[in-house]
């Protein structure tokens, strides 16, 4: 970029090969086919997230770490989550990551979906409830990554993070423990929630994005068309 923000002669193919990679490898139909179902599994892992809070029983690691900051300043957890998905984006910078559509939509539509649902969902006095809520909320989450995953637009940023690791040489699980286990921390000691859903949501979403991503997974319609990432979650 230029001094006066403009984007340079020299920056325009950059530009365009970034624009012609978020659109890649789908035409408008493949778009039209799979954009939809993108965007309701977003929505559904929004959902999700936001009965896990409602519930107050304990939110996955990233959460906890969205709901510490927003312990902390007060903004709502579904726009911290936004800018911290925008912040780990940059990260994809140094380690050669290339976003795709999913993953810019990924960082917006579920944040924007958590904030929106507590604005009318409260958390329920019988524990019971709770209970439901904070079970529920992971079944949700998986059925919306299935779908988000499925559609093949991209990954979340914090798996192109992790992938970005992995060309480095470093293993894929260990940098992924090493990664939630200090947001996890990080988030506690911030105030975020630690508890029974943080186990349920650490424990039960590898095997229920596994059971659905298979059975929610469009094929290429069409001949040639290149594989998308397929990332380990969708967030």
């Amino acid at each position: 970029m230029s001094g006066t923000g403009r984007p340079r002669r020299s920056d325009l193919p950059r530009l365009r090969d970034s624009v012609a990679w978020m659109l890649a490898p789908h035409t408008r139909p493949e778009l039209t086919r799979r954009l939809p179902r993108l965007l309701f599994g977003l929505v559904l892992c929004g959902l999700g997230i936001a009965l896990m809070v409602a519930a107050d029983l304990g939110l996955g690691p990233w959460d906890v770490l969205h709901q510490g900051l927003t312990a902390r300043t007060g903004i709502p957890i579904g726009t911290v989550g936004i800018l911290v998905g925008l912040l780990v984006l940059g990260l994809w910078i140094p380690l050669g990551e290339r976003p795709g559509l999913g993953t810019l939509l990924n960082v917006v539509v579920i944040g924007v979906v958590i904030d929106v649902v507590l604005l009318v969902l409260r958390t329920p006095d019988p524990l019971w409830a709770r209970t439901a809520m904070m079970l529920a909320g992971p079944v949700l989450f998986a059925i919306g990554s299935g779908y988000y995953i499925g559609a093949g637009l991209g990954s979340g940023p914090r798996d192109g993070v992790m992938t970005g690791l992995a060309r480095l040489g470093v293993p894929v699980g260990v940098a992924r423990a090493a990664v939630e286990l200090t947001v996890l921390a990080v988030g506690w000691l911030l105030g975020g929630t630690v508890g029974a859903g943080t186990l349920w949501f650490a424990f039960g979403i590898g095997p229920m994005v596994h059971w659905a991503l298979p059975r929610l997974t469009l094929r290429d319609a069409e001949p040639g068309t290149r594989g998308a990432l397929r990332p380990m979650s969708s967030r």
